[in-house]
């Protein structure tokens, strides 16, 4: 795996849950990071420029909400 995968998430976000449901499924590690428990981790969404979850990140691909094809994008660019 050449860049991991982070997702800023809270804890009952359904499209959080999709997001890391797909990361299983394609045997991608992933790290989680819950912004409502971390100001830092709120922080890091909000320079990335976005203000709500779920936010996935590997390497330089970004990707806000659940959006299948860009996912399937950054999935690729993490193997």
């Amino acid at each position: 795996m050449s860049q991991p995968v982070i997702i800023y998430s809270t804890a009952n976000c359904s499209d959080c849950n999709q997001v890391k449901q797909l990361m299983k499924e394609q045997d991608i590690p992933f790290e989680v990071r819950d912004v409502m428990t971390s100001t830092v981790y709120q922080e890091e969404v909000e320079k990335l420029g976005f203000m709500g979850v779920p936010v996935t990140v590997s390497g330089a691909h970004v990707v806000k909400g659940f959006n299948l094809p860009e996912l399937k994008e950054l999935i690729a660019a993490a193997k």
